[in-house]
């Protein structure tokens, strides 16, 4: 099934949706309920366009002629006994409201009427394409009621008659059957065809009223190809009982033609004309004055015929204006078309037949529209200039003007004009986030420390890394390594003690003398040092030492003796070391451990540098600790 408030919303123009917002308004403050009925229904189901408005009203609509004349509508017509009123509004909208009634036929052709609901109201129509509505209230807006099913009826492009004495009811029915199946190509559903064959035989059409013999003539004139209707009603013989003097013959088809041809060069620009009031002089060219006359009295939107009278005087007017000075100018003569009445462009355009007239809407409809491809949207995005600013459609169409009158030819001058619209540019991105803190050791970087620190030990003491120490170092070495003294030592298998007993005292021979710039080992602080593992203890049975006896040895007091000048002395009184741990390399046995004071082997270093000539500065004991 269609989606009804889509197609209300897209399908209907923007005059129509206008026309409806105020019908809805009026009806709302009358406290009465709205629909949309009859063709516009069948319409927007079909896909065809929406020529007209119908739309019913659960009350009666006559009251409400004064509300609609003040919310901008023109009043044009009436009829009483199905209290109906037709309207036109801005746009060209032709609009027919009416009270939704019941009816009976105590004889043919004479209905009386009586207030309804709008679904008693769908089943008094003529066919099931016409019998559906729409609802335009609120909170159902949108809602199909389809009593009859003619959706259905749509869809296989069928008229089916409402009631099987439909055409004995109502005669009119017999010239919209025809006039549907001209303009839609459908045709008559089985059944209705059999009737309406009966009611040509039994002339049915003889007891169609006045009224609606008018009704039926000014449709023709609304039709858009009226020609074609017209054929269509001769060859049934129904123009016969509407009226015999009108026909195809006294048509000027030629003219029709080139109607038709400049409402669709309209229609290209945005300029949407009714063109019935222009076509219907084409549709009785032929036709003698008096009839003329009597046709129009018969229609019943009197209005209608005010409009045809005065359409040549809107064209010549609106020509006068065209070609003077005030619309010189490209961009003021398209504002002038576009803002003057449809339908008066469009008589202007095919009755006026001035050179200088048509020789400016032809540049209208050819060179102007042009200026629209000058357009510099990649420019207009350079500079800011977005669909979503606001005021961006205005801009677009000042752009267009401006380019149509050709004040603008180069790309400076384009910039210049755009400047004033363009944004500033955005600031740069503000950074909201926190800076980050600084990271916490984690748990397996302290577990990791003692044993980097534990290898260093180990370079230090397989003689791997010769290093250079002072007195103060050898006071920190010491007071770090008294917990390892004291650690109890594990057992060394001979052989491995026997090679570590001999390693360190041949690299204890070639131990070189310490700088006086020495260059401190990594300390290991007394805290951090852990206890090393049995198997590598120092000694045996190692008494521990405090640290501040350490401190009070005499190395650490008295400085060092300044070495000779040219040769070097080994070094003898070189504080000693003692490492607890050696990774992966088997310590020295436990009974052949190093007295405390004992250095500790270290790999040979390069050659100290000769002192210089001045005596080096006294050094200062070291502190106590």
């Amino acid at each position: 099934m269609a989606d009804y408030i889509y197609l209300l919303e897209n399908r209907l123009s923007a005059n129509q949706k206008s026309a409806l917002e105020k019908i809805r308004a009026v009806v709302r403050e009358r406290g009465m309920t709205l629909f949309l009925v009859g063709g516009a229904v069948r319409d927007l189901t079909a896909g065809t366009s929406v020529r007209d408005l119908d739309v019913a009203v659960q009350g009666n609509a006559l009251k409400l002629k004064k509300d609609i004349q003040k919310a901008g509508a023109t009043f044009s017509g009436e009829y009483e006994p199905t209290q109906s009123l037709f309207f036109d509004f801005p746009g060209s909208v032709r609009m027919e409201i009416s009270s939704t009634l019941g009816v009976t036929y105590p004889k043919p052709a004479k209905p009386v009427y009586k207030p309804a609901n709008i679904l008693e109201d769908l089943r008094r129509r003529d066919f099931t394409a016409n019998a559906m509505a729409l609802s335009l209230n609120e909170g159902s807006w949108g809602l199909l009621m389809d009593p009859l099913n003619g959706v259905a009826d749509i869809e296989n492009r069928e008229l089916r008659l409402v009631s099987n004495y439909g055409f004995i009811e109502d005669p009119s029915r017999l010239v919209r059957a025809a006039r549907l199946s001209a303009r839609l190509g459908w045709q008559l559903e089985e059944r209705t065809r059999a009737r309406y064959e009966t009611a040509k035989e039994e002339d049915y059409i003889a007891n169609l009223p006045a009224w609606y013999r008018g009704y039926e003539l000014e449709e023709i004139a609304y039709e858009e190809d009226g020609l074609r209707v017209l054929r269509h009603l001769e060859i049934e013989g129904w123009m016969k009982a509407l009226m015999p003097a009108w026909g195809p013959k006294v048509v000027n088809a030629a003219a029709l033609d080139d109607l038709r041809d400049k409402v669709g060069v309209l229609q290209l620009q945005g300029i949407f004309p009714d063109a019935s009031a222009i076509s219907f002089p084409l549709l009785t060219a032929k036709l003698p004055p008096k009839d003329v006359a009597t046709l129009k009295h018969s229609f019943p939107r009197q209005a209608f015929v005010e409009a045809i009278d005065g359409m040549e005087a809107q064209g010549k007017a609106l020509a006068t204006e065209f070609t003077g000075k005030s619309a010189a100018a490209p961009s003021a003569a398209w504002k002038l078309l576009h803002s003057a009445k449809p339908e008066a462009v469009l008589q202007m355009v095919f009755a006026v037949k001035s050179g200088s007239v048509q020789n400016k809407f032809k540049a209208f409809t050819a060179e102007w529209p042009q200026a629209r491809l000058k357009i510099p949207y990649a420019l207009m995005l350079e500079m800011r200039i977005t669909p979503d600013l606001p005021g961006y459609d205005e801009l677009v169409e000042k752009l267009f003007f401006e380019l149509m009158d050709g004040k603008l030819s180069t790309v400076e001058e384009m910039k210049a004009y755009l400047e004033p619209y363009s944004p500033p540019a955005p600031p740069p991105p503000v950074n909201l986030r926190r800076p980050r803190a600084a990271k916490k050791e984690s748990k397996r970087a302290k577990k990791a420390a003692p044993v980097v620190e534990e290898a260093a030990d180990e370079l230090i003491a397989s003689g791997d890394v010769a290093i250079e120490i002072g007195d103060e170092d050898l006071i920190d070495a010491e007071a770090a390594l008294e917990p390892v003294k004291a650690a109890p030592a594990k057992k060394v298998a001979p052989a491995e003690a026997k090679a570590a007993e001999h390693a360190p005292a041949k690299k204890a021979a070639a131990a070189p003398v310490p700088s006086k710039k020495p260059v401190a080992a990594p300390a290991v602080p007394a805290k951090k040092a852990p206890p090393a593992p049995p198997a590598k203890a120092a000694a045996k049975k190692p008494a521990p030492v405090p640290a501040k006896k350490a401190a009070a040895k005499p190395e650490a007091k008295k400085p060092a003796p300044a070495p000779p000048k040219k040769a070097a002395v080994p070094a003898k009184k070189a504080a000693p070391i003692k490492h607890a741990v050696a990774a992966k390399k088997p310590a020295p046995p436990a009974k052949k451990a190093a007295p405390a004071k004992k250095p500790v082997a270290h790999k040979p270093a390069k050659p100290a540098p000769k002192p210089a000539k001045k005596a080096p500065a006294k050094k200062a004991p070291a502190k106590k600790r």
